[in-house]
């Protein structure tokens, strides 16, 4: 027998670990911003920088994953390994997002009690074949690619980045790479700091001196998103061929604390200094992230406890991520729909939600996730000579 599966290589366990606790703040973030109207006064205030911090990891594992066994794989090869590890969650997203999809009716979703069961169904399959909605076909009103599960916009991107790497990126040199990220950095810097180079990014005022963005079919939407992928994923694949990490004692718990500052630092400079935002953000993607994965690679986690942790908080980061959010859809309906709710009953709400979040997520990992991946591998990955 001939595998496309290959060997497992050693896992970088405290970046697994980092994944997972990024992945929590990204559900913390996202419950807390319903409690807030104005975008400069949310708590964990930079918590989308999560994506950014997954990018970085992303590229680091593909290049240590994939840079060296393209003699033994094809492109071929390589989507379908990627696919397996990717899309089963994807699709249970997606069928979560279409299941609970008319609990989120409220005066902050009114499209939804205009939306037929049919076009649930369409925006169903479209989610699930990882096809981006256009702003027309919209049932929800945030305009995003997957309105039954919006974090999808991310995976999306990354799709994309595995495709340019396995058709292009992986024949650069390190020089050509370098120069290549080099250029990804300035497109951080002209979004982060709002230069507008391109003149796409008139139609920001709130997150004017933010990276927020990048989950709709519209050109400032999508040049957001591109600039979002490009430095933090192809960095990480750098950092990988350079091969330079950073041994830290404690490295699992100095790292998660590096990435809880960087992601609860409250909004910078205010209404007036914006710049200092925009320049915290893009220091945060351009220098810090890789920092903390070169931290996080070369540095040991030791003790059952530390170990067992990070393995917990891996398998989980991706679940958890990729079908929570259907639970912040109902979480700001029922807001929306009880607007004298003591603060009380709001906390227990978001606590409840949290809690339901990571066990729907562990559900779907043991109960669906684990199983499909292994038949994927055994009846898929598997191949005769």
């Amino acid at each position: 027998m001939n595998t496309t599966f290959l060997a497992s290589k050693p896992r970088y366990e405290i970046l697994d670990g980092l994944r997972g606790v990024a992945a929590m703040l990204v559900v913390a973030y996202h419950l807390l911003e319903t409690y807030t109207a104005n975008p400069m006064e949310q708590l964990l205030n930079h918590g989308y920088l999560a994506v950014d911090f997954f990018f970085v990891l992303s590229g680091f594992v593909i290049g240590y994953a994939y840079d060296d066994r393209w003699d033994r794989m094809t492109l071929w090869d390589f989507f379908k390994r990627r696919l397996t590890r990717l899309h089963p969650m994807v699709i249970m997203g997606t069928l979560i997002g279409a299941a609970l999809f008319y609990f989120g009716a409220c005066p902050a979703f009114p499209m939804i009690m205009e939306t037929p069961w049919w076009k649930v169904l369409v925006m169903a399959l479209l989610g699930c074949l990882m096809i981006p909605a256009l702003v027309s076909w919209d049932i929800r009103g945030w305009w995003e690619t997957n309105p039954l599960n919006g974090p999808t916009w991310s995976l999306a991107w990354e799709y994309v980045a595995n495709i340019v790497y396995a058709l292009i990126v992986r024949h650069f040199s390190k020089l050509t790479l370098g120069l290549f990220v080099a250029l990804s950095a300035c497109l951080t810097i002209d979004v982060a700091l709002n230069i507008d180079t391109f003149g796409l990014l008139g139609g920001r005022t709130d997150v004017s001196y933010t990276v927020i963005g990048g989950w709709s079919i519209t050109p400032d939407q999508m040049y957001i998103g591109m600039t979002r992928l490009l430095y933090p994923f192809f960095m990480g694949l750098l950092l990988a061929r350079i091969n330079k990490l950073i041994a830290l004692k404690g490295g699992f718990y100095w790292c998660s604390l590096f990435i809880i500052i960087i992601l609860a630092m409250p909004r910078i400079g205010g209404t007036t200094d914006m710049w200092m935002n925009g320049t915290y953000e893009a220091l945060s993607i351009i220098v810090l992230f890789p920092m903390i994965v070169l931290m996080g690679a070369g540095s040991k986690v030791t003790g059952k406890r530390s170990v067992a942790l990070c393995k917990f908080f891996g398998v989980l980061s991706y679940p958890l991520y990729i079908t929570h959010f259907p639970l912040v859809y109902m979480q700001k309906a029922w807001v929306s729909n009880n607007p004298d709710a003591s603060r009380g009953m709001l906390i227990f709400v978001g606590v409840a939600i949290f809690c339901l979040a990571v066990g729907i997520a562990y559900a779907s990992l043991k109960l669906y996730d684990e199983p499909v991946r292994e038949w994927l591998k055994n009846h898929w990955l598997m191949r005769k000579k």
